[in-house]
């Protein structure tokens, strides 16, 4: 997983060492951006301790994640995450990870899965979806359904043909991925609900 690069830090050798401090009673050390206003940060940290991670998002799981890669699992389940889901800041600054990097990681690791693009055609608008079916002359799609609709793309389609028309890829848990997340619930019912 990814750790923090204290070279990189967007502050003085004075804010990494004050970092460094702040959080030396963690079980491991919590990720944080180049982007950071260190300094910054810091001062407000050192007034509330709600700008911290709190010491329990540092402990790995039974399996070897952070609590906030359970969060990714989580994500992934609902089906709406995918390569070019927009990255909330919560998994840094609450999670204390680098959700872009780890989820590579998760992939690696066998819990996520890429959908391939002909799989990835879900995400697709209808309009979309059809536009495609008539650069190929396929009649009869005008009332189809969207699941009709990527259907027959999918057919009229080799998957690098449709692979060079977006670049969008959706993601999915494995059963590896499903398991793990099911082992730490208590992960899940500690984080703030919303609908994804």
């Amino acid at each position: 997983m990814k750790h923090t690069d204290f070279s990189q830090l967007n502050g003085s050798p004075a804010d990494v060492e004050r970092l460094k401090q702040l959080y030396a009673q963690h079980e491991h050390m919590p990720y944080v951006s180049p982007q950071r206003d260190l300094a910054l940060w810091l001062d407000k940290a050192a007034m509330t301790s709600g700008e911290t991670v709190p010491k329990r998002n540092m402990q790995k799981t039974e399996e070897g994640y952070l609590p906030g890669h359970i969060i990714i699992l989580w994500r992934v389940q609902f089906g709406t995450y995918d390569n070019q889901t927009v990255i909330s800041k919560y998994f840094e600054y609450d999670y204390g990870i680098d959700a872009k990097a780890d989820i590579e990681n998760l992939i690696e690791d066998g819990l996520v899965d890429v959908m391939t693009a002909k799989e990835s055609l879900i995400y697709m608008t209808a309009p979309l979806l059809k536009k495609w079916l008539k650069d190929k002359e396929v009649a009869g799609y005008s009332k189809f359904k969207k699941d009709e609709l990527v259907a027959a793309v999918q057919t009229a389609y080799t998957e690098e043909e449709i692979g060079q028309k977006f670049a969008l890829r959706g993601y999915r848990l494995t059963e590896k991925g499903e398991q793990v997340l099911a082992n730490n619930q208590y992960v899940i019912d500690k984080h703030p609900k919303k609908k994804f």
